[in-house]
């Protein structure tokens, strides 16, 4: 039997450690996310997230779509688990493959938020002015 609810607690363990960096949002039963800090309340504002589903759990991360060289050395594993341009779908804790998109969650989640920051890329929209003027706790 699948154990669906280990894979989300594994998946939201990846994001633990950006709680404070970030703002959370809907951290509950139906899923967690991280919002840039100032548009917590903005669909924009969306950086990751994990959402249960009945048959797998997702895990989203915008900054692959924000900056595909992210995933430019993406194991062929990992792509697999890739359903559109930012979210990964899971059955099993496969150690592996967590363990990848740990380092990937890493990388694009400072990249993602430095951009936001400095209005680099994506965030040179006037809609993002919000998340450059709110410091990060860091």
């Amino acid at each position: 039997m699948v154990d669906l609810a280990a894979v989300e607690r594994r998946l939201r363990a990846i994001l633990e450690p950006y709680r404070g960096r970030f703002a959370v949002v809907g951290d509950g039963p139906k899923g967690g996310a991280l919002h840039l800090r100032g548009l917590e309340d903005q669909p924009h504002g969306f950086v990751a997230g994990v959402r249960p589903g009945k048959r797998y759990v997702s895990f989203y991360l915008m900054p692959v779509y924000a900056f595909p060289e992210l995933g430019q050395d993406m194991s062929p594993e990992l792509r697999r688990r890739m359903q559109g341009k930012s979210c990964f779908n899971f059955t099993t804790v496969d150690q592996a493959l967590i363990a990848e998109l740990e380092a990937l969650t890493a990388q694009g989640l400072d990249r993602y938020e430095a951009a936001a920051v400095t209005g680099e890329g994506p965030f040179a929209a006037e809609r993002f002015r919000p998340a450059r003027q709110v410091p990060s706790p860091r």
